[in-house]
């Protein structure tokens, strides 16, 4: 969905309210637990948080706070949503001179104990998303170096409008990967 300007907030808590009750705009529905299905453009991206147990609760803070998305040109609505199942946001992002606004659902969380220690969540596109598709964002801890790593995981495909300005809107994909991955460094340095 695009916008001349900014959406306020009023116009995006209704958006929000009408994605609610629709089905997610693709298929294969938790398939970046595993693998991305055939046919999709895959895009996972890693960097080092830092090290050690402390660092690792930092990174799951930053996590449940949505500081991956403390980027300077995009919003996210609303950052005080919480990581669960169901839990619907809505990405604003500044391009072009104009305003896109992208819905998307959680599918699952992850919290995971044992040899690698894992927190996250992966949310799916609604109908009112430029792609189609699921993004996972997990925060790792390796026990037997005790690094910690912010893991990005996509796979997508454009819907008609943004297929017609694919390489524009990959160059926008792989700004949102590095700019999310600074973002969580820089959370977990301040925290």
């Amino acid at each position: 969905m695009f916008f001349l300007k900014k959406p306020g907030p009023e116009r995006i808590r209704e958006i929000l309210a009408a994605q609610k009750q629709q089905q997610f705009s693709y298929e294969h529905v938790g398939a970046s637990r595993t693998e991305a299905p055939k046919g999709y453009v895959v895009d996972h991206n890693r960097i080092q948080l830092g090290e050690g147990r402390a660092a690792f609760d930092r990174a799951k803070s930053a996590v449940k706070q949505w500081k991956m998305f403390d980027i300077p040109w995009i919003e996210l609505f609303w950052p005080d949503t919480p990581i669960e199942e169901g839990a619907t946001v809505a990405v604003a992002a500044s391009h072009l001179g104009f305003w896109s606004l992208n819905a998307a659902r959680i599918v699952y969380t992850i919290d995971e104990r044992g040899l690698l220690e894992r927190y996250g969540f992966a949310y799916g596109t609604l109908p009112d998303h430029a792609e189609r598709g699921e993004e996972r964002f997990t925060v790792e801890f390796h026990p037997d170096d005790e690094t910690v790593w912010y893991d990005l995981y996509a796979f997508s495909w454009p819907h008609t409008l943004a297929r017609l300005a694919f390489p524009y809107t990959r160059s926008l994909q792989k700004k949102f990967a590095t700019d999310s991955k600074l973002a969580m460094q820089r959370a977990v340095r301040q925290a």
